[in-house]
Order: C-alpha cells, then structure tokens, then sequence
C-alpha cells in the first residue's frame, strides 16, 4: 500500500526540484556561452538569474550551485569555484534581504540588479585582481597602472557592463514570468 505524500514532503520535493532545475539552467547557460561567460570582459547570460533570489531564499542555494557547477570550466580553476560560488551566494543572500517584504516585481528586479552590480560586481573583480597578483593560471592582466585598487577598479569597470546587459535580459524575462507563475512558492 503506497502512502500519500504529506505536504511539508511535497514541498521539500518541490524546494529540491526547483533548485535542481535553476541551478542546472544557470550552469547550461553558462557552459554554452562559455568562451563569452569567463573573463575581465564578459557576457553570462546566465547572470539574469539571479533575480529570481528576490522572490524565494532557495534561489540563494540553486544560484550558487549552478555557479559552482557552471565554475568547473572556468580557466581561473579554484579560485573561481571557491570565490565564485562564495560571491553570487554572498550577492544572492543580500537580494533575498532587501527585498523580502518587498511586492512589486519591478522593485525586486531594481533591488536585485543594484546588489549584483555593486556588490557582486566587487567581489568578482577582487576575485580577478586576487588571482592575478597570484599569477594564478588562466589570470588576465587588467592593464592598470598602479596599485591594487587600480587593478580592482579596471576590473570592475570592465564587468560591469555585461552584468549589466544580463540583468536587462533576465529582468524582462523574470518580470514577464512573475506575472504568470508565483515564483515566491
């Protein structure tokens, strides 16, 4: 006699589904844009994702798995799956706060692309100075002239526009898909 799932069960299956299914997405994206998607200058697409942290904290867990996952190719090796994944958790976490009470999916979106651009932006680009002044194999030069805030800030200034162009992106598509599924359950 098979039993019927309980509902705190159905919602964990759906939780660990959800996960499953944006952090493979986040990774597939990534891995396809892969010769765009690593470097100073960058375009991962993948990053529009990121939004969705605004409506459930669980997004917070599938994003830095996909980036892990998406991290494995990545020509910085470790250093990008460890700080990587530890930065879009960071930036993720930051988004799911500040918009917590927050109703209005075009607020969220707004919310989320600040905290992305500033805050993961920064992280990524400490990553990019940290692994260069390492010598790290698969590090790029910033062509900076200076110290290491020179270094941190060309890499920041160089991110930032891709991140920003993903954000549109995936704003437009999360915004169009809040309208037609609860993305908070």
């Amino acid at each position: 006699m098979q039993k019927s799932m309980t509902v705190s069960e159905s919602s964990r299956t759906r939780n660990i589904t959800m996960v499953a299914i944006v952090a493979a997405l986040y990774a597939a994206i990534t891995i396809v844009v892969a010769p765009i998607g690593f470097g100073p200058v960058q375009l991962r697409l993948s990053e529009g994702l990121n939004h969705l942290s605004a409506w459930n904290k669980r997004y917070v867990l599938a994003l830095g798995l996909g980036v892990l996952i998406a991290n494995l190719v990545s020509p910085l090796g470790w250093i990008d799956w460890v700080f990587g994944t530890l930065g879009t958790v960071i930036m993720t976490a930051v988004t799911y706060l500040l918009t917590k009470k927050v109703k209005s999916a075009i607020a969220k979106i707004i919310i989320s692309s600040a905290v992305v651009s500033t805050i993961g932006m920064a992280i990524l680009a400490a990553e990019f100075t940290f692994a260069f002044s390492i010598g790290a194999s698969g590090a790029f030069a910033s062509g900076a002239k200076g110290g290491l805030f020179a270094q941190w800030l060309a890499y920041y200034i160089s991110v930032v526009p891709g991140e920003l162009v993903s954000l549109i992106v995936g704003g437009i598509i999360i915004f169009s898909l809040s309208k037609i599924v609860d993305l908070s359950k």
